[in-house]
């Protein structure tokens, strides 16, 4: 454990035993202003308010109380007066007019509305001039996911987020506004103001491999408050090149309210329930030639194939020996896989006294994977806690520790120790029961079932499988601030992410494919990976007249990010079933070490004037260490405004209006350090010789920072106190100079280099509408839609190039690629080839041949969004999310195999006849060849790639939960204030798909180069549970 960890966890063990703060007043007032009596609550105590001025109490106010709370006096004097308050994290106090003067049904105290924005600055909704969406943690805590952010799909305008089929844990790749540039990632995460790490530890590519998920993987939902979604770069500009992505702000769960600690269990318990998305033919079993096996021989050479005969239900050689009816096997995905649990439980406390606000949780979630051998299990603890040392010096603190560990994560995309290659290609005829235990009990070898040895026993990897994966991480914080007067504050802070992994993935002894059936290991890595983030902000908040008012915030920021590792791989166990590297006949390792620097500073200011008219203005000066000394520094300016409308006009029916409208631009740098100068590296050996070499990539000593610029323009309506919200956003990206590895030619000496030559357009709309059509005493039915519009333009890549390949799957008939003009990434196929005329010309083999490379389509959605029903009846309540996706292709693997092996039902036509292609010969002739169905179809897969492209939209019924909450009248004899009960459903039905025999969001990759790219992963899985929430007295 490093030191700063050492010292802030050794801190914040100290909290619940330090007093010298306060939290109580004592007030003599009468007939004084309100602002007056808080301003002076503010000065005695650990509180500050957040208010406008025109949303406060008009009446004169007397108070006399001596050494009493300052939450009870609050209370006192908003009592009966239209008025309530939220207390927030930081001791914040918010104070807001209620509806109708009336405080809401569900709540003692008015819905905040002040937003937490970037650099944990806290705003008034009403006057930011930029597009955010703030999501309450319980949203996601319920119905849950192994990875959190998956629980964001369809609720918010503008995110998208696909992830992988990878089983417990996988990664996610979320983007914000769509595809901002050629090298788009995923947002900036911050957690309670401190950016953290939110790297992918490997994913699988078209020869393989296993997700091993990423960084906001590890957090617990339980211990979230809100989430905040920075939409638009005039919302993230501060945070510079990390977030040209855009930046989702976590605000984790502080302590209680009251002076008494409150104990909290919260457990969650969930079924996954694997999908079968397939709709093969059942009508023709397996064989080849239209013919079923006849010896063990073809049985094992046609484990794949089912171009047999028709079936018949008579004894037929099976891969194993045995003779069975040559029935239809429809239910190998149902049976394979299993039913997997999923348990969550997480026990909290959280207090408050004179001197500090505390929260602890501890949590343990153990979910297993459909794959009966893989299991994920997380713990994780975390703190919070916040200290007044004075009356005007504040300490808070963060620590958060997860235990990782990760068993037999499965392979996706090729058969190489990938279960779910075998069982979802299996003939039609061939029961996967058959293929167990899936190796010879006397030797240990795998039991082959099909020509292809790397095609890899499904069982086999069931009993033999030996991987895991474990990360150890620490993410803290620590924040002082001191009041320097009433209206000023300085505040420091420091942030530190370190994350250990380890990463073990063994070819088992006895595995086909392996030297001598010896086995290996795959992967033998130790990584470890420090984020660093320090910062001072001051802080002004000054009335400069009846009619103006100023904050003014100044601040520097230094990160830095250091990662090292270990990679170890090799083969040939000397002694059988002995995992270690000792017992490798050969292997090699290779060593990385990495360091980025950035140092900033930064400024945003923002003027008022009557409340209604609202500017604002931000900049920030960035230093790169990753590029050359003469270009590594960029400024980058921001500007906003609102209008908020309402307040003038004084329409009937219109509560609120305010026109949105800003610009801003932020930097980026490479995405790889060292490539501005030549490094030499030691790689392999000969004969114990080192052998040294060099990057390919030539240096470009001018290489300087992207600059992504952006107009957003924006509407907020709200109706009928509040019963009909619209929330409405004109967007339009630009970036210039991207950083892109632009091919050289071989007479430089060098391969490629990084030019600034790259350039994106992405525009779009968003709109958020919110009704509420019930609202009564004891009932409540909210409706909320958001809809994302975005089209995405590709200017250029590096001046010459009209595009470039970035990925492909097993076929290799197919690619991903950036291409000039159309949006990233699109999906590039062959097509058939077609005379002038339009028709198909035939080969003199009579199959249709190959056409033109061509894009085929972009694996983006154009438009997204959904749609979210709440209704809540006395204790009840129950809430549906459908979510949808439109104008984006699947490049699908399932489809090129399912013609190649005789699955899909396509390939029934012609088993009888044979088939004689509708087209024409070269010469320009009617074509008459008539060829075999088994070998037509997987040569016109090979010929034309555009088979495999399909249509990936969808409607889907992503959730629902029902609940109900206990009464105080019930509860009034037991132990506890709270108890909730909730049963929970994700993913539970598509009503709408055009991609047959596929999941339409399955992938096996996060990354934005194989976004859209399908091909042997888990498939998707039905969850069902229940979530239970205990409060303590």
């Amino acid at each position: 454990m490093g030191l700063l960890q050492k010292v802030v966890l050794f801190i914040g063990m100290l909290f619940p035993f330090y007093a010298a703060a306060q939290t109580k007043v004592t007030l003599n007032f009468n007939n004084a202003d309100f602002e007056e009596v808080i301003t002076s609550i503010s000065q005695q105590t650990i509180y500050h308010f957040a208010y406008s001025e025109a949303q406060i109490p008009k009446h004169q106010v007397s108070v006399k109380v001596e050494k009493e709370e300052a939450l009870k006096v609050v209370d006192q004097l908003l009592r009966n007066s239209g008025y309530a308050y939220s207390l927030l994290p930081n001791n914040l106090i918010v104070i807001r007019k209620t509806a109708e003067g009336k405080l809401p049904a569900d709540s003692g105290r008015v819905l905040k509305e002040v937003v937490i924005t970037a650099l944990g600055i806290e705003k008034d909704n009403e006057k930011v001039g930029y597009a955010l969406t703030t999501i309450k943690g319980s949203s996601i805590s319920k119905a849950r996911e192994s990875n959190l952010i998956m629980a964001l799909q369809g609720r918010v305008a503008g995110l998208n987020i696909t992830g992988v089929n990878g089983g417990p844990g996988s990664a996610a790749r979320v983007l914000i506004r769509g595809v901002s540039s050629m090298t788009a990632a995923s947002p900036l995460f911050v957690i309670n103001g401190v950016p953290i790490d939110n790297s992918i530890r490997g994913s699988a590519n078209e020869y393989g491999g296993a997700d091993y998920g990423d960084g906001i993987s590890n957090i617990n939902p339980d211990d979230i408050e809100t989430i905040t979604i920075l939409k638009g770069s005039a919302a993230s500009a501060l945070y510079g090149a990390r977030a040209a992505n855009g930046v989702i702000l976590i605000n984790l769960k502080s302590g209680g309210e009251t002076a008494d600690p409150k104990l909290e269990y919260n457990a969650n318990l969930a079924f996954d329930v694997p999908v079968n998305s397939t709709d093969y033919q059942y009508l023709y079993g397996q064989g080849a030639q239209n013919k079923r096996p006849s010896d063990l021989y073809n049985a094992i050479n046609t484990g794949l194939l089912s171009w047999g005969e028709i079936m018949d239900g008579q004894l037929t050689m099976q891969v194993d020996g045995s003779m069975r009816p040559y029935n239809p096997a429809k239910n190998n995905i149902q049976t394979f896989y299993r039913t997997a649990p999923a348990v969550t439980n997480t026990l909290s406390l959280t207090g408050r006294n004179t001197s500090n606000n505390y929260r602890v949780s501890v949590s343990n979630l153990d979910y297993n994977s459909i794959l009966t051998n893989g299991a994920l299990n997380r713990k994780s603890i975390n703190f919070y806690g916040s200290l007044a040392l004075t009356k005007k010096l504040s300490l808070s603190l963060t620590g958060n520790y997860i235990d990782e560990r990760n068993k037999n994560k499965s392979y996706l995309s090729d058969g190489p120790l990938n279960a779910n290659y075998g069982i979802s290609a299996l003939a039609t005829s061939l029961d996967q029961s058959i293929l167990a235990p899936g190796f010879d009990s006397e030797t240990g070898f795998e039991r082959r079932w099909n020509a292809d040895e790397y095609k890899t026993n499904p069982y086999f990897l069931m009993n033999k499988q030996a991987d895991y994966a474990n990360r150890n991480r620490y993410i803290t914080s620590a924040v002082m601030r001191y009041q320097l007067a009433s209206w000023m504050s300085l505040q420091g802070r420091v942030g530190y992410d370190l994350s250990k992994d380890k990463v073990v993935s063994i070819l088992p002894t006895g595995t086909a494919f392996s030297i001598n059936r010896q086995g290996g290991i795959n992967a033998y890595d130790q990584n470890k990976t420090a984020e660093f983030n320090s910062d001072v902000l001051l802080s002004a908040n000054k009335k400069l007249s009846d009619q103006l008012s100023l904050e003014l915030s100044l601040g520097a920021n230094y990160r830095e990010r250091k990662g090292n590792g270990e990679q170890l791989k090799g083969s040939q166990f000397i002694t059988p079933y002995l995992y270690v590297p000792e017992n490798l006949i050969s292997s090699t390792r290779m060593f990385n070490v990495s360091r980025i620097v950035t140092e900033s500073a930064y400024y945003t200011a923002d003027l008022s004037y009557l409340r209604f008219l609202n500017f604002s203005v931000t900049g920030r000066y960035d230093i790169y260490s990753t590029l050359p000394v003469n270009n590594r520094g960029i400024f980058v300016p921001g500007v906003s405004g609102s209008f908020i409308f309402s307040d003038l006009l004084k329409w009937k029916g219109l509560d609120f209006g305010k026109l949105r409208l800003d610009f801003a631009k932020t930097s980026g740098e490479p995405i790889m350090p060292y490539t501005t100068q030549i490094y030499y590296n030691i790689d392999h050996h000969v004969n114990g010789t080192p052998i040294g070499g060099f990057s390919g990539d030539l240096p470009n000593y001018n290489l300087k920072p992207f600059t992504l610029n952006e107009i957003e323009a924006g509407l907020d309506l709200k109706f009928f106190n509040s019963r009909f919200n619209i929330d409405f956003t004109y967007f339009n990206r630009l970036t210039h100079n991207e950083i892109i590895n632009a091919k050289q030619s071989v007479t430089t000496g060098f391969t490629s280099a990084y030019v600034n030559l790259g350039a994106t357009r992405n525009r779009g709309i968003e709109l958020a509408l919110g009704y509420t059509p019930l609202l009564t005493t004891n009932s409540k039915w909210q409706i909320n839609l958001n809809m994302t519009k975005v089209k995405n333009t590709l200017l250029s890549i590096d001046g010459n190039s009209n595009y470039t390949l970035t990925g492909t799957y097993r076929p290799l008939n197919a690619n991903t690629a950036l291409v000039v003009g159309k949006p990233i990434t699109q999906i590039m196929a062959y097509d058939y080839l077609r005379d002038p005329s339009g028709n198909v010309i035939i080969g003199s083999d009579g199959i249709p041949k190959r056409g033109i490379f061509i894009p085929m389509g972009g694996t983006m959605p154009t438009l997204y969004g959904g749609i979210t029903n709440s209704i809540t009846y006395k204790q009840f309540n129950l809430s549906f999310l459908i979510d949808y996706r439109f104008g984006n292709k699947i490049l699908s693997a399932t489809a090129y195999y399912s013609y190649v092996q005789g699955l899909n039902k396509a390939t029934l036509v012609g088993r009888e006849t044979g088939i004689i292609a509708d087209g024409v010969t070269e010469s320009g002739q009617r074509n008459t060849v008539n060829v075999p169905a088994y070998a037509y179809y997987p040569e016109l897969a090979t010929n034309v790639s555009a088979l495999s492209v399909l249509n990936g939209s969808f409607i889907k019924l992503r959730q629902a939960t029902l609940g109900y909450a206990f009464t105080n009248q019930f509860l009034k004899n037991t132990p506890f204030s709270s108890v909730n009960i909730d049963l929970v459903a994700r993913n539970i039905f598509t009503l709408l798909k055009y991609s047959d025999n596929v999941d339409p969001e399955s992938q096996f990759s996060p990354t934005l180069g194989y976004a859209g790219i399908e091909g042997a992963s888990l498939p998707a899985t039905r969850t069902f549970g229940i979530n239970f929430n205990f409060k303590f007295r």
